[in-house]
């Protein structure tokens, strides 16, 4: 069984940084495509960066030079430092796990506030 355990998040004011992670179990890490994704009320979940094995990450053009996506295989865990938060940034975010043979899984969340 995968579970995806998340910690990190909070209330922040506009400009500061929070950090994110998530720890991993239940499957083989270094071979799994990680990531994350956030969704604000109202809105659809969308991409906020992804880590795949390829070791090439991707991000939202909204979080690009403000975020930064990172791994440790050994630890089964991936995180997300996030710096110069924005309000537009406030949403749940959630842990994107997609194993060896294309199962996707999905962190329990946690609220990110950003205020102005």
């Amino acid at each position: 069984q995968v579970q995806l355990v998340e910690s990190g998040g909070g209330l922040v004011q506009a400009g500061g940084s929070l950090s994110l992670s998530c720890a991993a179990s239940g499957t083989a890490f270094s071979f799994a495509n990680t990531g994350w994704y956030r969704q604000a009320p109202g809105k659809q979940r969308e991409l906020v960066a992804l880590f795949p094995t390829s070791g090439i990450t991707n991000y939202a053009n909204s979080v690009k030079g403000r975020f930064t996506v990172s791994r440790d295989n050994a630890k089964n865990t991936v995180y997300l430092q996030m710096n110069a938060l924005k309000p537009e940034d406030t949403a749940v975010y959630y842990c994107y796990l997609e194993t060896w043979d294309k199962r996707q899984f999905w962190g329990q969340g946690t609220q990110v506030t950003v205020s102005s």
